[in-house]
């Protein structure tokens, strides 16, 4: 029996026109652009403008330009998962309006939520699927739009986070590309240091935290920065052990993209040339679920088939981990 592996055979990506940048926050919070850029590496993010324009926007721009890039006929897709912290709606799923309005109708669809592990976490999910036989084509979007939960008068949070959604298509390869391994993680006492509190079940909104401003997200820095820091490389560097991997056969590190202070410490606890890192922090900030197939997008023409790519990501919950994969095309 010959065994499948889950490749990427196509990407796609969206972000917002508006640009929100250094300049523009300094007008609005106590910040300044040689501050912000110093402990994040961000210059500026992309916002989501419009009225009733959610997750599902950035997703269904996302497909589409998966779907133009490679004239995807959408009937084809078996399954549709949306990797989100910020879903349209709190009772609907915004993978099936998102599945529905790119014509997937034969396809089944879900979200999934592990804040900034999101997309990493569907990684795996979706690979499941793939090597079951059962399903050919799934397309795992990875989109948030993080100033639906951001308190611009919080410069601890509001100068990191950005909008954007990026796509990717998984498919049955049998070459030996694709999905190679995996370590994923999760610690559920670091939630008090990550969260979006008050919106939740166990913590309704009401007149007073809505004045106190409690719905927004909050984030104690110093403990997520240490924590990411440490666990991001840790699994980057077991998944390079466990597989043999010398630092001179990876060929790109794509990191989640939180803090560029974060990505160095990673890139330099597996001694990577930086040249091999992904970056594009400086122009959208932390988009969440976004991150990962938005640095695919932005890099697909750099890739080449038989490239071994190391992902690795660090979000709140804590939810962390590291996947080894080898390319499978060549744009």
């Amino acid at each position: 029996m010959t065994n499948i592996s889950a490749a990427i055979t196509a990407v796609g990506g969206y972000v917002p026109d508006f640009i929100l940048t250094n300049q523009i926050l300094e007008t609005m919070v106590d910040t300044n652009d040689d501050w912000i850029t110093s402990r994040t590496g961000i210059k500026e993010r992309r916002i989501l403008k419009g009225e009733n324009k959610g997750t599902s926007f950035m997703a269904i721009q996302a497909a589409k330009n998966l779907i133009q890039k490679t004239n995807l006929d959408p009937k084809t897709i078996d399954l549709v998962v949306v990797a989100t912290a910020t879903p349209d709606m709190k009772a609907a799923s915004t993978s099936a309006y998102t599945a529905s309005e790119i014509g997937a109708t034969n396809a089944f669809a879900f979200d999934i939520d592990a804040a900034c592990s999101s997309f990493l976490f569907g990684m795996s999910i979706v690979a499941r699927y793939i090597e079951s036989g059962i399903y050919k084509k799934i397309l795992l979007i990875g989109a948030d739009k993080n100033s639906s939960m951001i308190n611009y008068e919080d410069r601890a949070t509001c100068i990191i986070f950005g909008d954007g959604a990026g796509a990717v298509l998984f498919e049955a390869n049998q070459e030996g590309l694709g999905m190679q391994d995996e370590l994923l993680r999760s610690d559920g006492t670091g939630r008090e240091f990550l969260r979006g509190t008050h919106g939740g079940s166990s913590n309704a909104i009401t007149e007073e935290s809505f004045k106190e401003k409690n719905h927004f997200i909050y984030q104690d820095g110093k403990t997520v920065f240490k924590n990411a820091v440490f666990n991001m490389a840790d699994a980057a560097v077991k998944i390079l052990d466990r597989n043999n991997l010398d630092n001179d056969k990876v060929d790109w590190l794509v990191a989640h993209q939180a803090n560029k202070r974060i990505i160095d410490a990673t890139a330099n606890r597996i001694n990577l040339d930086p040249n091999k890192v992904m970056m594009n922090i400086e122009k959208y900030g932390n988009t969440t679920s976004g991150t990962l197939p938005l640095l695919l997008s932005d890099y697909e023409s750099k890739l080449k088939k038989g490239d071994n790519l190391i992902f690795a990501a660090f979000g709140g919950g804590f939810n962390w981990g590291s996947i080894y994969l080898k390319w499978a095309y060549n744009s």
